[in-house]
């Protein structure tokens, strides 16, 4: 565990970069949706350097992600998004970084947008690179496709049945839709998997992808009956480690606030970047 590497300040160019890499994982997700189902239901519409999708129904992806680093919607740009989500007879989500244009907050509070929720964003820099750490029983090796189903099942399974430390998440999706959800992602954003093992068993799964020098680390669960012995940290010093190797200069999770995934991201140096305000607007 490295807890000694000096804390990142996050200017308004880190935040920018760190936004943009989250709207092309929504993106290259929703766009691994709308071929797997091929129905033409979807969209994904650019706004002012953000994007707004629609993947499929109750799919985690629907929302607009990236905003408030490329200027100020217009409010006919607005519009033309909303009316999209409400075609498909759902709310527009909105996640806004709090170092966004304050303007933009301003505007979606006139046009009916409530705060429901936050989450946190945490980042780590990976100068000098970053050593493994494995706790006693717990062992964490690259996922290959022949246990693709398994990893699936455990990641899926840690989402459902989230830890109830922390502010509880405002979302909620059915198995069968997160999991098409997280197999899209894989298979189009280029995600590097991992597994952690106890006693031979699959018992924990993560996975990050790299973005313009960010590491973004994502699908990170384990399951009920193994928690709380070791498998996140180990989970997470390994994408860690292999970030690092693979020339990323940051890395960056993104958590419930005050929950168990922010307390073990900080035991392993990460420190608070910035939050997201995650606004609603009914149909």
């Amino acid at each position: 565990m490295d807890t000694n590497r000096p804390p990142l300040f996050c200017d308004l160019g880190l935040a920018e970069r760190i936004e943009r890499a989250e709207a092309h994982l929504v993106a290259k997700g929703t766009e691994a949706a709308h071929r797997r189902r091929g129905d033409g239901a979807g969209f994904l519409k650019p706004i002012s350097g953000a994007v707004a999708a629609f993947a499929e129904d109750g799919s985690p992806l629907n929302k607009v992600a990236g905003l408030g680093f490329g200027g100020v919607p217009d409010a006919e740009a607005l519009e033309e998004i909303e009316h999209a989500f409400a075609d498909r007879g759902v709310a527009v989500l909105v996640e806004l970084a709090h170092l966004a244009d304050p303007a933009i907050g301003d505007m979606l509070t006139q046009r009916g947008y409530r705060l429901t929720s936050y989450e946190n964003v945490l980042g780590l820099s990976l100068a000098g690179g970053y050593e493994r750490v494995e706790p006693d029983g717990v062992t964490v090796r690259e996922s290959g496709d022949e246990e693709f189903e398994r990893w699936l099942e455990v990641v899926v399974d840690g989402f459902a049945h989230p830890d109830a430390q922390g502010v509880p998440s405002h979302e909620e999706f059915p198995y069968e839709v997160m999991a098409a959800a997280v197999r899209d992602l894989v298979g189009a954003a280029g995600m590097k998997r991992y597994s952690a093992l106890r006693g031979g068993v699959v018992v924990g799964g993560a996975g990050f992808r790299t973005a313009a020098g960010i590491a973004q680390l994502t699908g990170a669960a384990t399951a009920p009956a193994h928690r709380r012995r070791g498998v996140q940290t180990a989970l997470l010093s390994a994408r860690l480690a292999d970030a690092a190797a693979s020339g990323c200069d940051i890395a960056v999770i993104t958590t419930q606030p005050g929950s168990k995934s922010q307390e073990n991201a900080q035991r392993q140096g990460f420190h608070l970047l910035y939050t997201r305000a995650v606004l609603l607007k009914q149909g």
